[in-house]
């Protein structure tokens, strides 16, 4: 009967957010606490799991506060806008290296780990270029979107994140054996944008007619590599919009602090790796030197953190709600139960390659429902059963997040509806162009993570 209530609830959960009758916050609290309830658990001990399941999640939810806030304000700062700048001037209107900057921009830039920032800065940056060299912008929203995915494997990135909290395990565990995937993945999108170069060269007649006049683009350039273009939900919700900042950006730059910014970050990303301490408390001091050290009036640091604290709160109450969810799931026995259930219907000789087995799967499943729907609803039962063979939740979580640079093709994903409109190109054009090359990049990234040993491709357990 358990089992029944609990993939009940998972079905349920996943028609409604991707029906959108309700939103994700919503449903990850609302339909495990009536299965719950259903299947006779008492309401003293329904409170009780929900927070048993709300506090084994608290440092991820304190990681990404502090890692958004931390981003915003380097991008505030204008940390990335020398390498907007110095990318432009190497690329020389050859469009072979206008898009290997392309790509290389858009993975620098997805360190913040969010896709929406990421695709303003590189379309703003890059598009006019693309425009006056009579290059294709798909090709830019190609390497884009897949730099995006696969850097999107930050523990401050939403999938990652999504996987720690489902399977209660530390982030830094998931995310520094994935180091050398993520590494093969960002070699593959660059070299994608070689060939992808090379095309356009042929197709421009760039070798014969010679390089073109660019320097009248660079002038063009300038507003828009420093972020004076923002975007905007309508007011539906769901589209976007390209509008002149509000915020007088140019303002909030500290160009005499980006030696500073730059050593801080660093010193960050290799702490986060050598794991001195953990993830929430690197990114809350982080972000208190930051803040003092660019914003020291108590009046700027205040209106810095207003600013970014709408992204700060849908990101972290959604974060909370799913230890609602996994909380509910785990102890009420549900999870137990399906995975039983699941072991009993899957092959006997399956079962050891069941990390490469969600690593394939991760594809089109996340294509076809929501990060929330997969890592929430389908991962924690996977896992059980794969527990059974010897293979441990992190590494389960690590084969889950294979992919990402396909997920973020799904019509599901609000930021793609803002590359396309930023781009100018078609949302079904861009997956018909994009989708093989996304399966390639997940791909690589599944041979590099297996020859890292980051998960077993034959569980010996």
């Amino acid at each position: 009967m358990l089992t029944i209530f609990g993939f009940g609830m998972v079905v349920t959960f996943t028609t409604l957010i991707m029906t959108k009758r309700m939103s994700p916050f919503v449903a990850l609290i609302v339909v495990p606490i009536a299965f719950a309830l259903l299947a006779g658990t008492a309401v003293s001990d329904l409170g009780a799991m929900m927070l048993d399941g709300v506090k084994a999640i608290a440092p991820t939810g304190l990681m990404l506060m502090f890692a958004i806030l931390y981003f915003g304000i380097m991008i505030d700062a204008g940390l990335f806008d020398p390498v907007v700048r110095y990318i432009l001037s190497l690329v020389e209107g050859d469009p072979l290296k206008v898009l290997m900057g392309t790509a290389i921009l858009a993975a620098f830039v997805s360190l913040d780990g969010d896709g929406s920032t990421t695709y303003m800065i590189v379309c703003a940056s890059m598009l006019p270029l693309y425009h006056q060299l009579g290059m294709n912008a798909i090709n830019l929203a190609c390497v884009t979107i897949l730099a995006g995915g696969v850097m999107n494997l930050t523990p401050w990135g939403g999938p990652l994140a999504r996987a720690a909290t489902a399977l209660h395990v530390d982030p830094s565990a998931i995310f520094i054996p994935m180091l050398p995937a993520m590494a093969v993945g960002v070699a593959g999108v660059i070299g994608l944008s070689w060939y992808l170069g090379l095309v356009e060269r042929r197709r421009l007649g760039f070798l014969t007619l010679g390089r073109p006049r660019t320097g009248q683009v660079f002038a063009s350039l300038g507003a828009a590599a420093t972020g004076s273009i923002d975007c905007r939900r309508d007011d539906a919700g769901d589209e976007f919009a390209m509008l002149p900042r509000e915020d007088h950006a140019d303002e909030l730059r500290r160009p005499r602090l980006l030696w500073i910014n730059a050593v801080l970050t660093a010193g960050l990303m290799i702490c986060l790796i050598l794991a001195v301490l953990p993830l929430p408390i690197l990114f809350m001091i982080a972000f208190a030197l930051a803040l003092v050290i660019n914003y020291p009036s108590l009046e700027e640091q205040r209106q810095r953190m207003a600013e970014h604290a709408g992204k700060v709160v849908a990101v972290v109450s959604l974060i909370f709600a799913a230890g609602v969810f996994t909380g509910i799931l785990g102890g009420t026995g549900m999870v137990e139960a399906m995975s039983r259930n699941l072991l009993a219907i899957i092959p006997q000789s399956w079962g050891p390659f069941l990390a490469p087995i969600v690593g394939i799967i991760s594809m089109p499943l996340t294509f076809f429902v929501s990060n929330d729907a997969f890592y929430f609803g389908v991962l924690p039962v996977v896992a059980e059963a794969a527990s059974h063979y010897g293979i441990s939740d992190v590494e389960m979580a690590r084969a889950s997040l294979i992919g990402q640079p396909v997920h973020l093709l799904s019509p599901l994903v609000p930021s793609t509806y803002l590359l396309v409109g930023l781009a100018g190109v078609e949302f079904g054009a861009l997956q018909k162009f994009t989708i093989k090359w996304a399966i390639l990049i997940c791909l690589l990234m599944m041979v590099a993570a297996l020859a890292g040993s980051a998960f077993p491709i034959l569980s010996e357990g």
